[in-house]
């Protein structure tokens, strides 16, 4: 059986690997003219780093990467509001979080996959159904299907196409993000840092032993010039504002924050959604990719387990959808109180962070790093 998989994203990559792991003949097929190192950092959260596990590639991805061990919520002089430590996390499940350069995971991801299996500037146009899936690319290229798999991000074509639903919701919040040079202090090694102040945060870590990875979130109506990134935050710590002027200009990337709300179905007969595609949610919680690789991997159990193509996307869609949209529910929920404006919300937010410092967070934490549910496979 052929799989197309629409989407060379750390979603599709991995979904690839984890049905190549099952002997499945599978291809990916990405609109990039290249697979090269664009983007920022992103953070392999717990529940990613053990499927990376099971899929025997964790070593490869700590390698290149740098491990958090804290995650710290400060305000705007970085000072400590909220500190969730998470070896007790690394001693239960056995890995740790790894920040890491985008790029550089998605090179480890494609060298295990092959080059050989990814068709690169293929942007699909149209998806139509008959003894298979026939897919008619942007260049006039067509290819078939026994499957299909939406990759395909926020946009997809295939959700649109297949089920024609997914309805698209702004923040009002704009994100930079970018990648420095620089010896580190020590004090800042292993540790993610994210400072809040009114309508604006600021967030950073390590991903390697001499980069950093920075992120900026501010809502929309106090941006006045968005090239004008570091006046933002000229009243936050020193370091902050130094770490967004020593960054090129042209190595900063600029984006909207946007989620979709809530989807009921993700799957029609020999097609299936997975990541953004199905589920995107907006970076407060650091999932949006963590949740496209557990997507990949129930795939790629329920094909390991032998059943057919409308068995395994059916299961798939039972199984994870619930754990998903609280995903997107509960980052949404956070952006929203990361980015008070009031000087009272701001206060009390702060008090009741303090004041729960560690628990309310570990015990989201759980519910998130648990990936026991799979093991009703």
């Amino acid at each position: 059986m052929k799989i197309a998989i629409i989407g060379g994203g750390i979603g599709g990559l991995t979904t690839a690997l984890a049905l190549q792991k099952n002997n499945l003949d599978v291809t990916i097929y990405e609109s990039a003219p290249e697979i090269k190192p664009v983007g920022a950092g992103i953070i392999m959260a717990n529940n990613a780093m053990q499927i990376f596990d099971k899929l025997s590639i964790r070593h490869k991805i700590e390698k290149a990467g740098h491990k958090i061990s804290a995650i710290k919520i400060t305000d705007p002089q970085l000072k400590t509001l909220s500190d969730v430590q998470l070896n007790t996390f690394e001693s239960k499940y056995g890995v740790s979080n790894i920040a890491i350069h985008r790029g550089d995971l998605q090179m480890i991801l494609a060298e295990e996959i092959g080059f050989e299996n990814i068709k690169l500037s293929k942007r699909l146009s149209k998806i139509e159904q008959g003894n298979g899936y026939q897919l008619t690319f942007e260049d006039g290229n067509i290819a078939n299907a026994d499957a299909v798999i939406g990759a395909d991000g926020i946009k997809s074509v295939v959700r649109h196409q297949i089920l024609n639903i997914g309805k698209l919701r702004s923040s009002k919040q704009k994100c930079w993000r970018g990648v420095i040079e620089s010896d580190w202090t020590e004090k800042y090694n292993h540790h993610a840092y994210e400072a809040w102040g009114k309508g604006r945060r600021f967030g950073f870590m390590k991903i390697s032993d001499h980069k950093v990875y920075w992120y900026a979130v501010v809502n929309e109506h106090l941006v006045k010039n968005p090239n004008n990134l570091a006046e933002l935050f000229a009243e936050f710590n020193p370091e902050i504002p130094r770490m967004i002027s020593v960054t090129p200009k042209e190595k900063i990337f600029v984006s909207d924050i946007i989620d979709l709300e809530p989807i009921y179905q993700w799957q029609k007969d020999r097609v299936c959604l997975i990541g953004d595609a199905a589920h995107a949610t907006t970076p407060n919680m650091g999932q949006g990719a963590c949740q496209a690789i557990e997507d990949a991997y129930i795939l790629g159990k329920l094909f390991g387990e032998g059943k057919n193509v409308d068995e395994v996307f059916t299961q798939y869609e039972k199984l994870r959808m619930k754990k998903a949209h609280y995903i997107v529910n509960t980052s949404s929920a956070i952006g929203k109180i990361s980015h008070y404006e009031n000087s009272l919300a701001v206060w009390l937010r702060n008090i009741l962070l303090k004041a729960t410092s560690g628990s309310i967070n570990e015990k989201q934490m759980e519910k998130v790093f648990d990936i026991s549910y799979q093991s009703n496979l």
